[in-house]
């Protein structure tokens, strides 16, 4: 009797992990097929994580689970359109500024270092630079249709994810025996935060970095601030340099055209209110539920992430990053306890290794048989 139930857990856990397998292939196989909207997949699987919660909390509050996933679907169509049309509108509408500007620029710029006259051209440039503004905006009005419809797949992932989110997870957790859930469960914790973090705390800085750029721009006297601040606000995404890519480029705009007033004002200004403050404002109040996953590694995921696999690598790159670093201290704590690394080096240099030890015994033994015999 024992056996025959040994026999069959034995064929049950069999069964589960050829399942298991099955449905990795066939994964891989889909994932092969999708390819190319594989980003908008995973851009609509990590919205949904975020938002499961709050679908969980509009069904506690009363609504049934269908009308909570559409609302919880409306709040991430809403948030979606409010981060990216701004981005669209300022592409589409001051595209022809910008190149006008780049085209305003001095063919030349004489620099003066130790009463030494250098000049630089800067015609090639100018002409390179307008010349990548004029293919941007040409491939993007070609791209729009295909981004209509990726949208609209976004839309629909996100509606049926957060729906049907439950079954998802329990399917993900099934092949998984129960001694180990526990690691899946730290892992997916550690994801839900980092998504946490990208999400709600970088969007609420690019918020606050809008809403302080904006009039910044419109006293300093220039006519796009609207889509300057928008611009600020976008590279708010990008760790540690984030704004300070759009303040620098102005600042040495007005030294070449010879104006180091404004050049100067920009300069402090913009990297004081629109480059520092959304930062000491708006992160440590929002920063409870985020991973603490250090600048430097979150720069790491996001710039290999995005050179990678593109714009959906924003936001891939750091998860992954901040996954790996969670196992790699789950490794650290089943093997090492509370230990810090001086307590193990201590330890390891004053206890001798085993097998050294059980060398020795051995050694020993052999001896003592070798005399009485």
């Amino acid at each position: 009797m024992t056996r025959s139930s040994s026999g069959t857990a034995s064929s049950n856990g069999r069964r589960r992990y050829v399942l298991a397998v099955i449905v990795v292939a066939l994964g891989v196989l889909t994932a092969g097929i999708l390819l190319d909207v594989l980003g908008t997949i995973l851009f609509a699987l990590t919205v949904a994580y975020v938002l499961m919660p709050v679908q969980g909390w509009l069904v506690r509050r009363g609504l049934t689970e269908w009308t909570g996933t559409l609302a919880a679907t409306v709040i991430g169509f809403v948030t979606a359109v409010a981060v990216f049309s701004p981005i669209v509108v300022a592409l589409y509408f001051r595209i022809e500024q910008v190149e006008d500007a780049v085209q305003r620029l001095p063919r030349e710029l004489s620099v003066t270092v130790l009463e030494a006259t250098h000049t630089v051209e800067a015609g090639e440039v100018q002409a390179l630079a307008v010349g990548y503004l004029s293919d941007a905006a040409t491939s993007f009005a070609l791209a729009l249709p295909v981004l209509a419809i990726k949208f609209a797949l976004f839309i629909v992932l996100m509606f049926g994810l957060l729906l049907k989110g439950e079954e998802a997870g329990r399917a993900a957790v099934a092949p998984i025996p129960h001694g180990y859930r526990d690691i899946v469960y730290a892992l997916a914790q550690r994801a839900r935060e980092t998504l946490y973090a990208i999400y709600v705390l970088q969007v609420a800085t690019s918020i606050a970095t809008l809403a302080i750029a904006y009039p910044l721009f419109r006293i300093l006297g220039y006519e796009a601030a609207l889509t300057l601040s928008i611009v600020a606000a976008v590279l708010q995404f990008v760790p540690i340099i984030g704004p300070s890519m759009l303040i620098a480029p102005i600042s040495l705009y007005h030294v070449a055209a010879g104006d180091l007033v404004a050049a100067t004002l920009i300069g402090v200004l913009g990297l004081v209110l629109v480059a520092w403050l959304p930062d000491i404002a708006v992160r440590p109040r929002l920063s409870r539920r985020s991973a603490g996953l250090p600048g430097s590694l979150y720069f790491v995921g996001f710039t290999g992430g995005l050179f990678t696999l593109g714009p959906i690598g924003v936001v891939v790159g750091p998860l992954i990053v901040a996954v790996f670093v969670e196992a790699v201290d789950l490794l650290a704590d089943e093997v090492n306890g509370d230990a810090t690394f001086a307590e193990l080096i201590e330890s390891d240099l004053e206890e001798p290794p085993a097998e050294s030890a059980d060398t020795e015994t051995t050694f020993e033994e052999s001896s003592s048989r070798a005399a009485n015999d």
